[in-house]
């Protein structure tokens, strides 16, 4: 059972395993997430990133684990579908279940944040993917939760919506100040946000690099592309070019 985190990090993991039947997913995972610290997460297909997301989410009860898990109650979730009540307006979407006086005023604020001012009456259908994303942003942060788990959030984007997505999210996280899991299987995508970058290889977690890249971040820096090929590296991907190549290019020069 989880609990909240009383001292500086927000989330505690220790020896933590799970598994489907017989097939262990997760290995003995030991990690620490300071408030405002903003960490991704990284693997290949299978290798267990959706199942530590969804334990840090408490939404892995058919499971079979063990393990130290602590994480603060207020946190909230945001997946690559923006999952939005289709016959529900932005508005009543943003402030589902959210209880108390004020909820309405504090839902438009979250749309104001993410630039939907006056899109509270829109139904989902009439928004771009870009747009819905945001809704769901607006929908997790009105709730200022101390942890921000995020599933691939802008993998059904196109190129130019998720860099603009990518300045909204750094926005919001430096506004609100999170503690921010996410995960993704774009390598540029988690050095341009994160402040550490998590590999998770075979269900253990093989890398942990900070990424001491001053902000904004470019592609160029020499710093950014050390980093980039570090975590390739990690994921098994050779970086280093190949004699054929380097003769092509040789030629063509």
């Amino acid at each position: 059972m989880a609990t909240d985190t009383r001292g500086l990090n927000v989330v505690r993991i220790r020896e933590l395993s799970r598994g489907f039947g017989d097939r262990t997913v997760l290995r003995d995972i030991d990690l620490e997430i300071a408030r405002g610290e903003f960490v991704a997460l990284l693997g290949r297909s299978g290798s267990g990133k959706s199942t530590l997301l969804r334990a840090l989410a408490e939404l892995d009860e058919n499971v079979t684990g063990s393990g130290e898990l602590s994480v603060p109650t207020e946190r909230a979730v945001v997946f690559q579908d923006s999952r939005l009540l289709p016959w529900t307006r932005v508005l009543d979407n943003v402030i589902l279940g959210l209880g108390g006086k004020g909820a309405a005023e504090r839902g438009k604020a979250a749309l104001a944040e993410v630039g939907l001012a006056g899109r509270e009456k829109a139904w989902p259908r009439e928004l771009s993917g870009g747009e819905q994303q945001r809704v769901a942003l607006a929908r997790s942060l009105v709730r200022e939760p101390k942890l921000l788990l995020a599933d691939e959030p802008f993998g059904a984007l196109d190129a130019l919506t998720r860099i603009k997505m990518h300045a909204l999210l750094q926005d919001l996280c430096a506004e609100h100040k999170p503690a921010v899991l996410l995960v993704t299987h774009d390598v540029d995508e988690a050095v341009v946000l994160a402040d550490r970058v998590l590999v998770l290889d075979d269900g253990v977690l093989s890398t942990d690099l900070r990424v001491d890249v001053p902000r904004p971040r470019r592609h160029s820096d020499p710093e950014f592309i050390r980093a980039r090929e570090v975590l390739l590296n990690a994921l098994g991907v050779d970086t280093e070019p190949r004699p054929a190549a380097l003769e092509k290019e040789k030629q063509a020069s």
